[in-house]
C-alpha cells in the first residue's frame, strides 16, 4: 500500500464524521449536536462514537452516568474507595493524590479523547468509567453485558443554576441564566433534554434494577450512609458487619465529601485535558440553592414541565 493509499484511509474516519456532522441539527450557542434524539456537546461528538464503536464492556465493569454538574465527582470518590477499599486503607487512598477524574476517567473526556480505540484490557478488575452519555447513546455491549450502572440524578433546578454557574478555565465566566434558560426548557443543553436523560436511566433501572441504579443527589446530602451501603451492594461489595462496626463506611463518606475532597491538593490544582480546571467541580454542593438565583416563575416554569415530563412515570424530584 502506497503513502498516499495510507494516508487516505487514515483520513477517512474524520471524513466520514465530518460528513455525518452536516447532516445533523446543530446549535452554536451551546456548540450541541442533535444525535440518537439527544444534544451531544460537539467537541466530544467524535469521542462518543468511538466509544459506541469500540468499547468491549466486561462483566465486572461499573459504568457512572450523570449529567454535568449532578455529584459527578462525589460518585467517581464514592464507588472508587468502596470498590478499591481491600487494596488501600483511608490513610492511603489515592484520592488524595489524584483526582476522581484521573482515577476514573470519562469514556469522552479521557479514554477515547486521542485515541480512536485504545488498549483497555490490562485495566485492573473492576474497570471504572463515567459518563454523560444518555442511556440510550450508551455502548451495545454495555447494555447488554452483565455490568452495573449507576445512574445520579439531581433536581433540575439544582443541576441547571450549577451549570449556569460553572466556570470551566481561569478567568472564565459563568455562563448568565437567563441566556440559557429558554434552551433548557427547550432540552438544548449537553446532554439534554434533561427529561428524556433521566427517563431512560429511570425506565431501565424499573425494567432491572439489578442492573441500573438509579439515585438521587438529594438522597446522598441526606442519608450518606444508607446510600453509600446500597452502593456497596448494587456493585458486588457489601461492606461487612466487622466493617460497619469499625466504622469505615463513615471514613469513606468522610473522605469523599465535598470539604474534604476540595481541600485536598490534586483537586486545587490540573485539569481535564486542559479544558476545565478540576478545581471548578468544588462550588458550593448545596441543595436548594436554585432559589438564590431562579425567580418564582422560572422556577414554576421547570416545575411545571418536568412534571408535564414525567407524569405517570413514577420519577418525581424533591424541590
Amino acid at each position: 500500500m502506497n503513502a498516499t493509499v495510507e494516508m487516505e484511509n487514515k483520513e477517512s474516519p474524520k471524513d466520514d464524521l465530518h460528513e455525518l456532522l452536516q447532516t445533523l441539527e446543530r446549535h452554536v450557542s451551546p456548540p450541541v449536536v442533535k444525535y440518537g434524539g439527544f444534544w451531544v456537546p460537539e467537541m466530544v461528538f467524535r469521542q462518543i462514537l468511538s466509544t459506541q464503536k469500540n468499547f468491549k464492556a466486561q462483566g465486572t465493569d461499573i459504568i457512572l452516568s450523570t449529567l454535568p454538574k449532578s455529584g459527578t465527582t462525589w460518585l467517581k470518590a464514592l464507588t472508587f474507595s468502596i470498590a478499591n477499599r481491600h487494596l488501600f486503607t483511608i490513610d492511603q487512598s489515592p484520592l488524595l493524590t489524584s483526582s476522581p477524574h484521573t482515577l476514573v476517567p470519562f469514556f469522552e473526556f479521557n479514554v477515547y479523547w486521542e485515541q480512536e480505540n485504545p488498549d483497555l484490557s490490562n485495566i485492573p478488575s473492576p474497570r471504572i468509567f463515567a459518563t454523560h452519555m444518555p442511556f440510550e447513546l450508551l455502548p451495545d455491549s454495555i447494555r447488554e453485558s452483565d455490568c452495573r450502572i449507576i445512574c445520579m440524578c439531581r433536581n433540575p433546578l439544582d443541576q441547571f443554576v450549577s451549570y449556569c454557574n460553572f466556570s470551566p478555565k481561569e478567568n472564565s465566566e459563568p455562563v448568565p441564566i437567563d441566556k440559557n434558560f429558554d434552551m433548557f426548557c427547550q432540552g438544548i443543553h449537553f446532554y439534554g433534554p434533561f427529561w428524556d436523560h433521566m427517563l431512560g436511566y429511570w425506565n431501565a433501572h424499573l425494567e432491572n434494577p439489578r442492573k441500573v441504579l438509579f439515585l438521587r443527589y438529594e438522597d446522598l446530602k441526606e442519608d450518606i450512609t444508607s446510600q453509600v451501603k446500597k452502593i456497596a451492594e448494587f456493585i458486588g461489595f457489601p461492606f461487612s458487619l466487622e466493617e460497619e462496626e469499625q466504622g469505615l463506611i463513615d471514613h469513606i463518606s468522610g473522605l469523599c465529601s465535598f470539604q474534604s475532597l476540595r481541600s485536598l491538593a490534586p483537586n486545587k490544582t490540573g485539569s481535564v485535558n486542559g479544558i476545565v480546571k478540576n478545581s471548578s467541580f468544588f462550588r458550593k454542593g448545596q441543595v436548594g440553592d436554585w432559589t438564590n438565583y431562579l425567580t418564582p416563575a422560572m422556577a414554576a416554569r421547570i416545575k411545571k414541565l418536568m412534571d408535564s415530563k414525567f407524569e405517570g412515570s413514577g420519577l418525581m424530584y424533591n424541590t
